[in-house]
């Protein structure tokens, strides 16, 4: 590692390069000197404007400038949200990864698909653990959230602590029985704080979030109302404190429970492994033994609480699922709350499980989920310890930021000193004072299959063309030497009408193609270009006085 070169840095630049006016692909860079760390690496869901796109991660064009300066990335909790675009990253930028044991023990089953765990330098932290890199004192402090190992990073740096919180909420009865360090936050506070970013997503909700320990009791409380009933639970693959509890329910109440969903399967075994989970004997079952054991015997952990569209428990829903079959005597419990934007979806999924008769039960009816992040109480309790100098709210839409302001203006901060900043802004930190110094190249970088970024505002415009107003494509064939049509027009419709029902249609479209190729092909040269878009405007100004609709029109000619 290169030596840090200490010039100048008394001032930190801080950019993100996702996680701000939106939920999801978390990215942070710190600046100091010669000196970057990366914070975060996530991705999104892709929005119902996307059709076919898999993922979303940030835009890293402004990695690559400053690529010889990052000395790692470091991670507050394995969620997909702060994970997810690591292995991307990771193939234009190899750095270490610095990570708790179930955050790394996660990553590692993404970094296997993508064929790169070899060449990577995984680095195991623990909370409390402090790493120098470069000019940064990076400490890693225990947190609670909906996942295990998560932690909060406070950066000692030249010109003071800079304290993230990562994803939190302050759980008084954890499942593990590790309360959030909140003495040491104290400690660093009554140090001072130069700058603290805090998490905003629960920012307009009132008081305080339920322990994740209460979701027992709900557990037990449906396990012993559906106990004549074969009982489905969809989860987040990532929350191994609430499948504990499912777990230890179903073993309470003489179940067995199986998997479903394969990132359901490769977070349980890795939670396992690493020893975040205890699972009674003979209790987990593989999802192949499942006809063995009554229905009333069973218990299945599945994904799909989000209704993304391949997930097994939308695969159920749907009766596409290889293994499960749903049945009116089903009890379905849907174990956590819809990520903004997949509220349409979930509601789906509920409807088809409905439709074949069973039971079930989400969040607005019973207590069956709860939160992993802060509410107003917990955000004060924050902002009353780390006393920071200045206040960026963090993680959430624009309306979570404003509210959090509001929160840390409450308890006595001045507006000067609150900042509520955007993707690729840049904000220079010092002790002298705080201010936006610029932009960087920033955005959303599009996943689909393979295929990294090859998936643009046009490519997404087509897309969305085609879905709207379909297709239709003209087939034509022209002799070269004479410059004549001889064969064709033929019409291909798809997505616009249904062909036998609109005979008329589609033989005026040939008319006045026909039309179109006699004009453009009465010389001994014909002008390709100027022929496809004639029958393009011709027939496209055609079938919107018919329809109302612009279908794409798609020429295709073949010479001979």
């Amino acid at each position: 590692m290169r030596k840090s070169n200490n010039n100048n840095n008394s001032k930190i630049k801080w950019i993100a390069l996702g996680g701000l006016n939106e939920i999801g692909k978390n990215m942070n860079v710190f600046e100091c000197g010669s000196d970057a760390i990366i914070l975060d690496c996530g991705m999104a869901f892709p929005d119902d404007d996307m059709p076919g796109i898999d993922s979303v991660i940030p835009d890293i064009t402004y990695l690559h400038k400053i690529a010889d300066k990052i000395r790692a990335i470091v991670l507050t909790h394995g969620h997909e949200d702060h994970i997810g675009a690591i292995p991307y990253v990771l193939k234009e930028i190899n750095v270490p990864v610095y990570g708790t044991r179930l955050t790394l023990g996660i990553l590692k089953n993404k970094l296997t698909e993508h064929g790169i765990l070899r060449e990577t330098k995984l680095v195991n932290i623990e909370a409390g653990d402090t790493v120098k890199l470069g000019c940064f004192n990076v400490e890693f402090i225990h947190t609670n959230h909906s996942i295990a190992d998560s932690v909060a990073i406070a950066l000692h740096t030249p010109a003071g602590i800079i304290l993230h919180t990562g994803d939190f909420k302050i759980d008084p009865t954890p499942i593990d029985g590790d309360m959030i360090d909140l003495a040491r936050i104290g400690e660093l506070g009554n140090k001072g704080i130069l700058a603290l970013m805090s998490d905003s997503t629960n920012a307009d909700r009132p008081g305080f979030t339920m322990s994740e320990r209460s979701i027992g009791h709900t557990f037990d409380e449906l396990f012993d109302k559906g106990a004549d009933k074969r009982i489905i639970i969809a989860t987040f693959a990532s929350n191994v404190h609430r499948v504990q509890q499912i777990i230890n329910s179903a073993y309470t109440h003489g179940r067995k429970v199986a998997v479903s969903g394969r990132s359901m399967v490769n977070v349980l075994n890795a939670a396992i492994e690493l020893g975040y989970m205890n699972i009674p004997k003979n209790t987990l079952i593989d999802i192949d033994e499942i006809s063995r054991y009554p229905k009333d015997k069973l218990v299945i952990v599945t994904t799909g609480s989000q209704g993304e569209s391949m997930s097994a428990l939308t695969r159920m829903a749907f009766s596409i699922h290889k293994k499960i079959n749903i049945e009116p005597t089903d009890l379905i419990i849907i174990s956590a709350s819809p990520i903004p934007g997949n509220e349409k979806t979930v509601a789906n999924v509920v409807n088809e499980l409905l439709k074949h008769g069973a039971e079930v039960v989400h969040e607005r009816q019973d207590n069956v989920h709860v939160s992993g992040h802060a509410c107003q109480q917990e955000q004060r309790i924050m902002l009353a310890l780390a006393k920071p100098k200045y206040f960026i709210p963090v993680h959430g839409e624009y309306r979570h930021l404003c509210r959090h302001k509001e929160l840390a203006l409450q308890t006595g901060m001045e507006s000067k000193n609150v900042f509520i900043s955007d993707i690729g802004k840049v904000m220079e930190l010092s002790q002298s004072g705080a201010k936006f110094v610029g932009t960087v190249p920033s955005g959303k970088v599009l996943v689909d299959g393979l295929g990294v970024g090859d998936v643009g505002n046009i490519v997404l415009r087509d897309r969305k063309h085609l879905a709207e107003d379909g297709i239709i494509i003209i087939v034509l064939t022209i002799d070269k030497s004479v410059g004549e049509c001889v064969s064709g027009p033929d019409v291909i419709s798809r997505g616009f009408v249904y062909v036998r029902e609109s005979e008329d249609l589609m033989e005026s479209i040939r008319t006045i193609s026909a039309d179109v190729i006699d004009d453009c092909t009465g010389g001994s040269t014909v002008n390709w270009t100027t022929l496809k878009t004639r029958i393009k405007n011709d027939v496209g100004g055609y079938l919107y006085s018919k329809t109302k609709r612009r279908p794409m029109i798609l020429p295709i000619i073949m010479e001979v």
